[in-house]
């Protein structure tokens, strides 16, 4: 078995009902992020987690809220801070503490008080990338580069990231974008895809954990009809992930989107690098 795999030590028992207290968990990040509306999401989080102990406890379903508790905590835990994008030193460190909490708690509390290996971050699978990998990294290069100079500027919401003229705001930039590119790997795909896909089918895992990745993405910045790129590429990056069980790979992939995403927000705001041909 490969540090890969996502199978638990032990099997679970499912059934279609356990999509409920699912659907209720993930969609909390849609009152938490999308609308920071905390309150509403903290109860609809509890109404989430009481209908998965009832599940479990129907015998329908097992570990189904220990799981969706680890779901929920990391939410939690995310909507202690403000997602807006500052870069500034002190709050780069609050995002590093947060952030880096709603990974490593779920996983600490999985590893050793679980004791089970469903969260799981696979660096190196021991497989070579195909040709197809190597030209969807391309593809991605290009897409970023063709879409989103006209995405983020006809929108306005380049204006979510603080103008960047100095060196050293640049570079701090660059440093978060990517940063949380990274972020969201560990988060939504190696810890919430990760528990869904012990329970559900990969679509119905993909699906909520998109739930929660576009959620997020929407209160860090990429608004308006932002959600129009934003879902597909969660769902990409949880079926790739599927595909390739490499969490190396897709970070790749997210990486490689966020240099366009880094360059364009600087573009927007300073007209260079003057590399989008395409842009407005």
């Amino acid at each position: 078995m490969t540090s890969a795999a996502l199978a638990a030590p032990f099997e679970v028992r499912t059934h279609p009902i356990g999509l409920v207290p699912a659907a209720i968990v993930c969609g909390a990040a849609v009152l938490l992020f999308g609308f920071q509306l905390r309150i509403p999401g903290y109860v609809m989080l509890a109404v989430g987690l009481l209908v998965a102990w009832l599940v479990d406890r129907s015998g329908r379903t097992t570990r189904l809220l220990p799981d969706l508790a680890l779901i929920a905590l990391g939410q939690v835990i995310i909507s202690t801070m403000s997602l807006e994008a500052d870069i500034s030193y002190p709050n780069m460190v609050r995002f590093t503490i947060v952030l880096g909490s709603a990974v490593l708690v779920p996983y600490l509390i999985s590893r050793f008080v679980y004791r089970d290996h469903v969260i799981r971050f696979p660096w190196r699978t021991g497989r070579r990338w195909t040709r197809v990998q190597w030209g969807y990294l391309l593809l991605v290069l290009f897409l970023g580069w063709a879409i989103l100079p006209f995405y983020f500027i006809t929108s306005g919401v380049y204006t979510n990231w603080p103008t960047v003229t100095e060196p050293d705001e640049i570079a701090r930039l660059f440093v978060g974008v990517n940063a949380v590119g990274t972020w969201d790997e560990l988060f939504f795909i190696c810890t919430v895809f990760a528990l869904l896909r012990r329970h559900f089918p990969t679509w119905q895992a993909n699906l909520l954990q998109s739930i929660v990745f576009v959620s997020f993405l929407w209160e860090l910045g990429y608004q308006s009809w932002g959600p129009l790129l934003t879902i597909p590429f969660a769902l990409l990056q949880g079926y790739t992930f599927k595909l390739t069980k490499s969490l190396t790979y897709v970070l790749v992939v997210h990486l490689l989107f966020d240099a366009i995403v880094f360059a364009v927000i600087v573009y927007a705001h300073n007209g260079w690098p003057a590399i989008f041909l395409l842009a407005p």
